[in-house]
């Protein structure tokens, strides 16, 4: 989003931040299965035209708790679908790797991120 947004404002984008951070909150996620400042506040947002409506009805007190929770242990349950989901597509092309003594593995030394470790397989097999 970021990217489009420097792609069409060019030099000014960074003006356009507070639009582009709103469409983020404001868009759906599929982990949590609502948007972010739904999942937050309990109610979705209104676009900036409609901020000068008012008449809003408030919950207070258990009303409010209560509704809170629900919406808390709503999220949890689909944000761990979600990771169950990624975990099993992750997953399905995953193996496991098994070293012995003397096997011979290749390791990449890099200044920024360290020694970076490749297993047994593909051409870097014996």
């Amino acid at each position: 989003m970021l990217r489009a947004c420097v792609i069409d404002f060019g030099s000014g984008w960074d003006k356009h931040l507070p639009l582009a951070e709103f469409s983020y909150n404001n868009s759906y996620h599929t982990s949590i299965k609502v948007a972010p400042f739904e999942a937050l506040y309990g109610r979705k947002c209104r676009s900036p035209i409609c901020w000068s409506e008012v008449g809003d009805t408030q919950l207070t007190g258990p009303e409010f708790i209560r509704e809170t929770t629900e919406m808390i242990v709503q999220i949890k349950n689909r944000l761990l679908a979600a990771r169950s989901r990624q975990k099993s597509y992750a997953d399905v092309r995953r193996k496991p790797l098994e070293f012995e003594v003397g096997d011979r593995v290749m390791l990449k030394v890099s200044p920024w991120k360290g020694v970076i470790r490749f297993g047994k397989r593909g051409k870097l097999s014996p």
